[in-house]
């Protein structure tokens, strides 16, 4: 029985909640100053072992797209992400990454050919605002460095999540195929780099090991295949809308296992991200949303570079 558009939406936003433990993941139990070996632990052996599960390898031109997915949702990502983590506070960082959604938008006008709505970009700038609320209250000096790298960070996934609607998958390939192809795409990306600017891979206590079984298993393959899953039912912009989720988990986990401060203000921008995130989620009025059907392959209709949605053109 095919899942109802708010099951479907609920099992993707569990992908961005994961997403939203792991500063203090990496801040209470992993080696410091590590961004590219742990970027590549998260990324390879989920990687593989979804590999081995769905033992489906990619055929033809999907070779070339499987790579450009994984350098953009992965490869590049993920050190981008600990570069801007490190070279500026974690709330600078999730302010940048909550413009995510209002990438998208542009993103799938250049790319879907959607037009943005006021309401969709109404609802990215107050999803950003209240973020910037919650996060910013500390948010100390800029660094010119960190700000375009979390740009850049944001920009990328933003990029490949746009990409990966645009493409679909080929034929008898499910979500589970492509999210190995994409994570281990991008590990084989991140290993010589790792390597050359890290060196050897840091000793390891029993903490390290089980902070990175975590961020590899559910932190990253459980929660990459339910988003990319998440891509194939929803909208882009949807699912990039679930973005916030993110930074709001990692302020409730600092509030109630970090002590950190949670006052008034955080509370009305968590408020805020929170109705946008919902807001975000709505189907556009007079148009029919096939969120419960899987993706549309790619070579359906003669159509080899984009989905077909089957009634109206795009869903947003």
């Amino acid at each position: 029985m095919a899942a109802t558009r708010p099951t479907v939406i609920a099992l993707t936003a569990l992908a961005p909640v994961s997403w939203g433990t792991t500063y203090a993941v990496t801040t209470e139990f992993l080696p410091p100053d590590r961004p590219l070996f742990t970027a590549l632990a998260r990324a390879l052996p989920a990687g593989l072992l979804l590999l081995a599960l769905s033992r489906v390898l990619p055929r033809g031109a999907w070779w070339v797209k499987a790579a450009v997915l994984g350098a953009l949702n992965i490869g590049a990502f993920f050190p981008l992400l600990f570069l801007s983590a490190y070279r500026m506070p974690g709330g600078m960082a999730a302010v940048v990454g909550s413009l995510g959604p209002l990438l998208v938008v542009g993103l799938s006008t250049l790319l879907l050919g959607q037009r943005p709505t006021v309401r969709s970009v109404l609802t990215g700038a107050v999803a950003a605002f209240g973020v910037s609320l919650v996060v910013l209250e500390a948010a100390g000096t800029l660094d010119a460095l960190g700000v375009l790298a979390a740009v850049a960070a944001t920009a990328s996934m933003s990029a490949g999540a746009v990409l990966t609607q645009r493409w679909g998958r080929p034929d008898g390939v499910g979500p589970l195929a492509l999210t190995s192809w994409q994570l281990t795409a991008g590990g084989l990306l991140l290993a010589p780099l790792a390597l050359l600017v890290e060196g050897a891979p840091p000793a390891l206590d029993g903490p390290a090991v089980g902070g990175y079984l975590y961020l590899a298993l559910a932190n990253t393959a459980l929660a990459y295949w339910l988003w990319f899953r998440g891509i194939g039912r929803l909208s882009a912009t949807q699912v990039t809308f679930l973005g916030p989720l993110s930074p709001l988990t990692a302020a409730v986990i600092g509030w109630a296992v970090l002590g950190e401060a949670l006052g008034p203000v955080q509370l009305v921008g968590m408020a805020l991200a929170f109705g946008a995130t919902l807001a975000g989620q709505r189907a556009p009025r007079g148009r029919s949303v096939a969120t419960t059907e899987p993706f549309s392959f790619a070579s359906k209709n003669g159509r080899k570079d984009s989905m077909d949605l089957r009634g109206p053109a795009l869903r947003r």
